[in-house]
């Protein structure tokens, strides 16, 4: 999963402005267009509750850093085709199903800052919405013409699902271990980041080594990202995050600082972590107490120096590829993905 260290290393500091997507924005502007018109294209139906309820969520002001990245990427290692713009519409209609399909699992109101899709439409139509994106998705991988692409993005498919799954089984389970957790957000979110990133070096038929690369860079970017997600779950707000602060407390996720503040607590502090993750301290107060637990232990601090370590591996792997727009915005990705915590 991880790349050698190579002499060619973009060390992850603060610097006198904010690190941003921008670069990689401007960079892919052009084709993002294009992926743009394939997942309007696609994302029609004969029957209008499909485009109205997709619409909705693909609409409703995520980055699309995904598609981004298999664009970014393809820059990367000098694709000059045309095949990556179906592959990464195809990898954001696989992100937006999973996403349709957590809402409804975890029973979440509010995402990107807009109440979700099963609040306004129900579980049952987020649930058969979500399935006709990811039927969408396998269609879009058929037309790129690339038994290996095909192979990458149904196992990332795969696997993702049985990230989701394994969270599902850890739920309220106070005695997760970080191992078990890692394995988890490196399949439900990881995967995906790793699949958008490798497939741009399959359609320009590049070596094994640069193919590795790219996954290496997704993958660690993506556990980098969730991490982050973990910490300011805790530390951000509704409107900074575009979800309700404290959701993952709420519906008794063990997410990493967690597992750190309740391996570091006191005995009444881990009671109250055991009462908290079963449900039964889910109050405003509660969410302030345990807030101030992930401090005092040090979780949140540590939390994100991991995330922060991820993150250097997802930039060191870009050590071979040769410096330029696409390297440095791929880079500052990374470090916009870190800073979202500060």
């Amino acid at each position: 999963m991880t790349a050698p260290a190579t002499g060619n290393v973009h060390p992850i500091g603060r610097t006198s402005s904010a690190p941003s997507l921008a670069p990689m924005m401007a960079l892919v502007a052009e084709g993002m267009n294009q992926v743009n018109a394939v997942i309007l294209d696609r994302m029609q139906s004969r029957i209008p509750l499909i485009p109205e309820l997709a619409g909705h969520l693909i609409a409703g002001g995520g980055k699309r850093m995904r598609p981004m990245l298999t664009l970014a990427c393809a820059d990367l290692v000098g694709y000059a085709g045309s095949r990556h713009y179906k592959l990464a519409a195809a990898v954001e209609f696989i992100h937006t199903a999973t996403l349709l399909h957590d809402d409804v699992v975890d029973g979440s109101g509010l995402r990107r800052g807009r109440k979700t899709a099963n609040i306004i439409w129900g579980n049952s139509a987020s649930v058969l919405v979500g399935d006709f994106l990811f039927s969408r998705s396998f269609e879009l991988m058929v037309e790129a013409e690339s038994l290996k692409v095909l192979k990458i993005l149904s196992n990332a498919s795969a696997v993702i699902a049985e990230g989701e799954v394994n969270q599902l089984t850890a739920q309220r389970k106070i005695d997760t271990s970080e191992e078990q957790y890692l394995d988890i957000i490196g399949a439900k979110t990881a995967a995906l980041f790793a699949a958008a990133c490798r497939i741009s070096a399959v359609v320009a038929d590049r070596n094994d080594a640069e193919e590795q690369a790219l996954d290496v860079y997704g993958r660690n970017l993506g556990i980098a990202f969730q991490l982050i997600d973990d910490a300011i779950d805790y530390e951000s707000d509704g409107a900074t995050m575009g979800k309700d602060a404290g959701d993952d407390f709420r519906d008794g996720k063990v997410t990493l600082p967690v597992i750190l503040a309740y391996a570091r607590g006191s005995d009444e502090e881990r009671a109250f972590w055991k009462a908290a993750i079963a449900g039964n301290r889910i109050s405003d107060q509660d969410l302030a107490y345990a807030t101030g637990l992930l401090r005092k232990t040090g979780a949140i601090a540590d939390t994100l120096a991991r995330a922060r370590h991820y993150g250097q591996r997802a930039i060191d792997a870009l050590g071979m590829f040769d410096n330029g727009k696409a390297k440095a915005a791929l880079t500052e990705a990374v470090e916009f993905a870190i800073a979202r915590a500060y």
